[in-house]
């Protein structure tokens, strides 16, 4: 491959940046997860206090870990998968897999799972939903809009990995570049 990077590829390239910086930004919500269920387990247990908003909190961090970080984890190759055949076929085979998954059955999904709580999200934000615990949080929106961000970043990530695995399969594109890991 030349020097210069085929505009197509930079989109990619800048789509799979943008969603390991935000994946990695919610990987590190695991630590507020751990120390924030803790601090609510020994606040409860050790001293009769109830911490309705930080364990709220808790669970619109846990929230965010698997749905804003899913987009970053399918780059990674790390989403489980059956691979006992993936792993023994050649780059170009292996792209055209990605092409097919992609757009037979992670886009759609996101579509359907999109269109489906549009609705879902939309109503919250209007009513500025908020939780029906005393103490809770004020922003129960924020917390139903992880939806769409999870929608959002897996269709980017789903874009990159069609353009890498398009130029894999039109062998423009060394094995190296699509390869997860």
């Amino acid at each position: 491959m030349s020097d210069k990077v085929p505009p197509l590829l930079r989109v990619a390239h800048g789509l799979d940046a943008l969603n390991s910086l935000f994946g990695r930004g919610c990987a590190w919500l695991t630590l507020f997860l751990v120390l924030g269920t803790a601090v609510v387990v020994v606040l409860r247990y050790g001293f009769g206090i109830g911490a309705t908003a930080l364990q709220e909190a808790v669970l619109y961090a846990h929230a965010l870990v698997f749905m804003g970080a899913a987009a970053w984890t399918l780059q990674r190759g790390a989403h489980v998968r059956v691979d006992i055949f993936y792993q023994k076929f050649s780059g170009r085979r292996q792209a055209l897999v990605e092409i097919v998954g992609n757009l037979l059955f992670l886009i759609p999904v996101c579509l359907f799972l999109g269109w489906n709580s549009w609705d879902y999200v939309t109503t919250s934000w209007a009513t500025a939903e908020k939780s029906n615990e005393a103490g809770g949080l004020a922003f129960v929106y924020l917390q139903k809009s992880i939806i769409l961000v999870l929608v959002v970043s897996l269709l980017l990530q789903s874009v990159a990995e069609l353009i890498k695995a398009g130029y894999l399969l039109t062998g423009r594109q060394p094995v190296t570049e699509v390869k997860h890991g």
